[in-house]
């Protein structure tokens, strides 16, 4: 039995604006979808080596919620993955990084901001879904007010330890 932790922070898509996203996770990465809800991550494991003094950040974290616009269906990893990208600079998302990252030292680097639709781990893009998918509505814009810390032991579902609210 694996029971390997990870943690991540996560910015989690409100039900409302998510009914498209989780459709198509539903139909096309049934695995991905029962083991995390729609979202775009903050923070992976690596950069979050320095728990606490994240934490500490997050605590103090004067900042308002953030908006971001969302870009066309795109595929990753030779084509079996399947993303929503983030369409602009990013700059709330990138931002929103640095205020929580400023104190921990090494371990943070470039991360584009994203939705995953089908992961390749455990889901696979065909030319018939990327077309089928590129035809359908997602929202243009997402707001986000709160930042979860989560976790997931092996292979089950990721759940959330704890949530800052972004309310500046």
């Amino acid at each position: 039995m694996n029971t390997t932790s990870r943690i991540q922070l996560t910015l989690f898509i409100n039900e409302a604006a998510s009914a498209a996203i989780e459709q198509v996770r539903r139909v096309y990465n049934p695995v991905q979808y029962s083991i995390i809800k729609s979202h775009i991550t903050l923070c992976r494991e690596d950069e979050l080596s320095e728990r606490a003094k994240v934490i500490n950040a997050l605590e103090g974290l004067n900042q308002k919620p953030i908006t971001m616009r969302i870009g066309c269906p795109e595929r990753f990893a030779k084509g079996k993955g399947l993303l929503l990208p983030v369409a602009d600079d990013a700059h709330e998302f990138l931002g929103l990084r640095k205020k929580v990252l400023q104190n921990v030292t090494g371990n943070t680097r470039m991360h584009h901001a994203h939705i995953t639709l089908i992961h390749p781990r455990n889901g696979a893009c065909t030319d018939e879904i990327f077309e089928m998918v590129s035809q359908l509505k997602f929202p243009d814009l997402l707001t986000f007010g709160k930042i979860s810390l989560i976790e997931q032991v092996g292979t089950g579902e990721w759940r959330i330890l704890r949530s800052f609210l972004l309310t500046g």
